[in-house]
């Protein structure tokens, strides 16, 4: 038996337990996860101290090394979310329908948990702790699978969480690390399904299609965030360059921020000089089109490869266009499915824009950076689903779950 079959043996024994579970006994068990979490917070700060060195030696990008990093603040939202995932209403058991059908059988539809889930993440340490507390509290067990650059943070992240839910009475199996972070190792559990019930993939679009391509352990789809901001022409110009500073510079290197600003021409020549000259003590580089580029000349030239880019860098791309129905297409065929946002005063355009774009978030005058399982009151996220199929968007507790019917007789027989 390989060591990547014991673990999956070791989750799915662990998963039928954590189904039994009652809420109170899940809540305590998150509360001592926390818990251990702040206790444990000069060992998991030494630990990325040493992984971001070891990123910095290998040339891993400021934007990036900003994912990796750990400190107090970050460490003490990690134990946060894991108190808010406790305030949550439990959703296992609960009825999502009923009825009774004509010969007296009592149909009853309840969320019951998946099983066990598998995620591959790549340098996000705070993924280990929100999938931790998401699946716990959903029933399921969880093998993490981190990228190599933050192995030593995830190893410490663990191993406390696990002293939590020992100190708890609740197996320790019920969140394991998969220490190898060979390539190999990654897709030995892509292809584990006798143990795993869905993976989760988190990462750059390359990663996440290399995911998909790759396993036969069914896959929800998540994260690559090629984001648009489109000005209207009605747009409040102000409140725009507010909203687009926030959403591009905030933190650039995260699924939910700012990739392209498309601009209406009606206010592109007013509008461009303005977020330029805000975006330029951030050091953002711009690219645009033959019409940007016409406004701003001193701006790059964006390539046709720049428009499905997603930079996860102080990159933003412009395009303009000359009316709703143009952005909207240029919106559809280069997003990622993941969040969009339209700036205007017309009521009209707004619900045109939500209608029509093919994404999982929509926003009106706000900015992306919201697409997020924290903002969206969900304690926590597993990840932000750009799929159709089981679930969309911010992942919290339900879309952890699946169905079952239960159905009560007395006695009948189908004829």
């Amino acid at each position: 038996m390989t060591t990547l079959e014991k673990i999956g043996q070791q989750a799915q024994a662990a998963a039928t337990e954590l189904a039994l579970l009652k809420t109170t006994e899940k809540n305590a068990a998150l509360q001592a996860m926390a818990s251990e979490l702040l206790a444990e917070e000069t060992a998991i700060l030494a630990a990325n101290e040493l992984d971001l060195s070891a990123a910095q030696a290998n040339g891993v990008r400021p934007a990036m090394l900003d994912r990796l990093k750990l400190d107090h603040e970050r460490l003490a939202g990690m134990a946060n979310g894991l108190q808010q995932v406790m305030q949550l209403p439990d959703p296992i058991g609960q009825a999502i329908s009923g009825w009774q059908t004509e010969n007296g059988l009592q149909i009853e539809n309840v969320r019951v948990p998946l099983g066990v889930i598998g995620m591959i993440y790549e340098a996000r340490p705070n993924v280990t702790v929100d999938a931790a507390g998401l699946t716990l509290k959903s029933g399921n067990a969880v093998i993490l699978r981190g990228g190599k650059e933050a192995i030593k943070t995830n190893i410490a992240l663990v191993t406390a969480l696990q002293t939590g839910l020992k100190k708890a009475g609740v197996t320790s199996n019920a969140v394991q690390l998969i220490a190898d972070t060979s390539h190999e190792t990654a897709q030995q559990l892509m292809q584990l399904t006798d143990y795993v019930d869905v993976l989760i993939p988190r990462g750059s679009s390359k990663f996440i299609n290399f995911v998909v391509h790759n396993a036969t352990v069914p896959v929800i789809e998540t994260g690559a965030g090629n984001c648009h901001i489109y000005v209207d022409q009605s747009a409040d110009l102000n409140m725009a360059r507010e909203i687009i500073i926030n959403a591009k510079t905030q933190r650039p290197s995260v699924c939910n921020a700012m990739e392209k600003l498309v601009v209406n021409e009606k206010v592109a020549a007013e509008f461009l000089p303005m977020i330029q000259a805000a975006l330029a003590p951030y050091h953002v580089e711009l690219r645009g089109d033959a019409a940007a580029c016409a406004i701003l000349p001193e701006i790059v030239p964006a390539t046709a490869e720049d428009w499905g880019t997603e930079y996860d860098d102080y990159i933003m791309a412009i395009k303009v266009v000359p009316d709703l129905d143009a952005a909207i297409a240029h919106i559809n065929r280069y997003n990622t499915h993941h969040s969009e946002a339209i700036i205007t005063k017309d009521y009209a355009a707004s619900q045109e824009f939500q209608r029509r774009i093919n994404a999982a978030v929509v926003y009106t005058n706000a900015s992306t950076r919201f697409t997020d399982g924290f903002e969206f009151g969900f304690g926590a996220e597993i990840g932000i689903s750009t799929q159709k199929l089981h679930a969309r968007g911010p992942m919290g507790l339900e879309a952890l779950t699946s169905n079952q019917y239960h159905v009560y007789g007395n006695g009948q027989i189908r004829q």
